[in-house]
């Protein structure tokens, strides 16, 4: 499928948000959420209407009236042709720009590519400290995206952010990697047992009902997580003294 292109015959209204354009699909299907470059700056396709009705899209050969988002739709020009960017073209400002919008989760790039692109981001040791945890704050953000778009449960959405939180915390130790205590004490609440509660299920785990099981596999998931923070925490810090027992019973979870 070729990619999608929108030639711009006319803007109708712009301010520094983004505007109202018409314009004319040159090549693919647009659809709303897309991301498109012009230039070097990138708008993003909030809505699609043609004859009067908000479509989701619209195919080549064809225009629509078109509200679009970015600051740079002021400057479009009649004729000016805008080419949509795949999701791995999104640049590190260009996403942190995005997101400082409060998009909706129906935008490009989408909850669950957005945090493949952060993660993968915040671990390539290539790139300088400071831009990987930049990285890391998108990765963050993204798991909160992603909790929301697909309505997951408090737990699934603590391990990811624990994953990406513990995982910053590891590379650039507290302080610039994140508030070691904070994690911890985030992580403790979301179990809704105890250790001794965890180790008796563990004792009898295939014989409980699925959805008990599950949770014990996820809490064993979750906890690991915390293993770089733990040694930033006081031996007397009621949460160290919890991690510690949970650490005697994670080996026996499922």
């Amino acid at each position: 499928m070729p990619i999608a292109e929108l030639q711009v015959c006319s803007v109708e209204q712009a301010d520094v948000t983004g505007g109202v354009c018409l314009v004319r699909c040159v090549g693919g299907v647009a659809r709303t959420g897309q991301v498109y470059a012009a230039a070097e700056s990138r708008v993003w396709l909030r809505g699609i209407e043609r004859y009067g009705r908000d479509v989701g899209s619209f195919d080549a050969g064809h225009t629509a009236r078109v509200r679009l988002a970015g600051a740079v739709v002021a400057l479009l020009s009649r004729g000016q042709v805008l080419t949509r960017v795949p999701p791995d073209g999104h640049g590190l400002a260009e996403l942190e720009a995005w997101l400082a919008t409060g998009p909706p989760l129906t935008d490009e790039p989408s909850p669950r590519t957005l945090r493949v692109l952060a993660v993968a981001g915040m671990q390539d040791g290539r790139l300088p400290d400071g831009v990987r945890l930049r990285w890391g704050r998108l990765a963050v953000a993204a798991a909160y995206r992603c909790a929301a778009a697909e309505g997951a449960p408090d737990l699934v959405r603590g391990i990811e952010l624990a994953f990406v939180r513990g995982y910053l915390i590891r590379e650039f130790g507290p302080g610039r990697g994140g508030d070691p205590a904070a994690l911890c004490r985030e992580v403790l609440a979301l179990t809704g047992l105890t250790p001794a509660q965890a180790a008796a299920r563990a004792r009898v785990w295939r014989d409980l009902p699925r959805a008990e099981i599950v949770h014990l596999r996820r809490l064993k998931t979750l906890l690991r997580w915390t293993d770089a923070a733990r040694p930033h925490l006081p031996d007397g810090d009621p949460a160290a003294r919890a991690l510690d027992a949970w650490s005697r019973v994670r080996p026996e979870l499922p």
